[in-house]
């Protein structure tokens, strides 16, 4: 039998592929040899299965994930081709996110390069809008929002008592922010006193204690305006982006197990979107002591600021997040529109979202001074917004 086959030497230097390759591949189920000898383990392939094992080498090499050659490699030739084609479109326009990240962080690292000093007069304001929404599979709405100059935020909570942790942790923040015309050298500590006092307040509706299973709790994206321009806040997995010269660009890194996964190359941003353990939290304000990401920003005018918990993220792919906010006249149409859009996507979770556009202060509308606690949506007698 073995004298019609090919050895895994022959058939590795006639697909191109290395005995390793060939040994992961057989493991995976993508390339199993036609034959293994029971005596000795050594494997054996068909002539036929070359044309299997040049495309699997020749999609590997595009980088294409291991889980989607196995979906390519089942399909007949015309859906492999339409299934290639489309994966790589994908890949052309992640390409051209990360070029235009690249140019966002030349030009932020650039800019960086003068120091932030407080102005004697404000040299922009902020127009917002928020909202809620209860989403058509959760019971009752654990989000929360808060918009009112200097801070637009959004918390996500979990658990039996998410609700109340939500609600505590942006009051206790607002009442502990320093004053937005302090030194920048002095915001960030103050800004992360701020955070600790939320996470007390999480602990007086959750109850504390470092032995505790966190079992409640609630995640915080904040965008807080200073002296100079804006700090981002974040624990957990809620998220700021910025909209800026009709590019996005997500300013937070997911505190979570499936970030941390992308983070050492053991899973892709692709398999990452849809991976089964995505919810899971890595760091969250449980009432047991946290510290926040803080980070200093300069305000442009003309900017587009996001606030949002993961149930807009995790439902809407970042191309169609950019191409509302961007079609968006205003922050209310903007808000309105991503709520819109995340229910005709199934809103399996709450969604919280704030949108605050950057302008020049002779240029326009103030930002408004009252503090909004968003418009709900979902739930029994609320309309959809559209």
């Amino acid at each position: 039998m073995t004298q019609e086959l090919l050895t895994i030497g022959d058939f590795a230097r006639a697909s191109g592929l290395s005995h390793k390759a060939l040994r992961l591949y057989d493991d995976l189920g993508l390339l199993v040899p036609a034959y293994v000898d029971p005596a000795s383990g050594y494997r054996f392939y068909g002539p036929g299965q070359l044309d299997r094992a040049v495309l699997v080498g020749s999609l590997r090499r595009l980088g294409m994930p291991l889980a989607r050659i196995a979906d390519v490699v089942g399909l007949a030739p015309a859906g492999a081709s339409a299934a290639v084609a489309a994966w790589w479109a994908g890949v052309e326009e992640q390409t051209g996110a990360r070029r235009d990240l690249a140019s966002f962080l030349v030009d932020d690292l650039a800019r960086k390069g003068t120091a932030m000093t407080a102005p004697t007069a404000p040299r922009y304001t902020v127009r917002h809008a928020a909202g809620l929404d209860t989403g058509l599979v959760r019971p009752a709405q654990q989000d929360a929002v808060h918009a009112g100059d200097p801070v637009f935020a959004v918390a996500d909570g979990f658990g039996d008592s998410g609700a109340e942790a939500s609600e505590a942790a942006l009051a206790a923040l607002v009442a502990a922010l320093p004053d937005p015309a302090q030194a920048p050298a002095d915001v960030v500590q103050r800004l992360r006193d701020a955070v600790s006092a939320a996470d007390g307040a999480v602990a007086g509706v959750v109850g504390g204690g470092t032995d505790r299973t966190a079992t409640a709790g609630t995640t915080l994206a904040a965008l807080v305006r200073t002296a100079g321009g804006f700090a981002v806040v974040h624990v957990g997995d809620s998220r700021v982006y910025l909209l800026r010269d009709g590019g996005l660009f997500r300013l937070t890194r997911d505190d979570s197990l499936v970030q941390a996964m992308v983070d050492e190359g053991r899973l892709t941003p692709e398999e990452a979107w849809s991976h089964p353990q995505r919810p899971m939290l890595a760091k969250a304000l449980t009432g047991r002591g946290v510290e926040a990401e803080v980070r200093l920003r300069d305000a442009r005018a003309g900017d587009r600021y996001l606030v949002c918990s993961d149930g807009l993220s995790a439902v809407l792919p970042e191309a169609v997040v950019r191409t509302t906010l961007g079609a968006a006249a205003d922050p209310q149409a903007a808000v309105d529109d991503l709520l819109a859009a995340v229910r005709d996507a199934g809103a399996p979770d709450n969604v919280g979202v704030v949108v605050a556009d950057v302008l020049a202060a002779d240029g326009g509308a103030a930002a408004g001074r009252g503090a909004s606690r968003g418009r709900a949506t979902g739930g029994a007698g609320l309309r959809r917004l559209c």
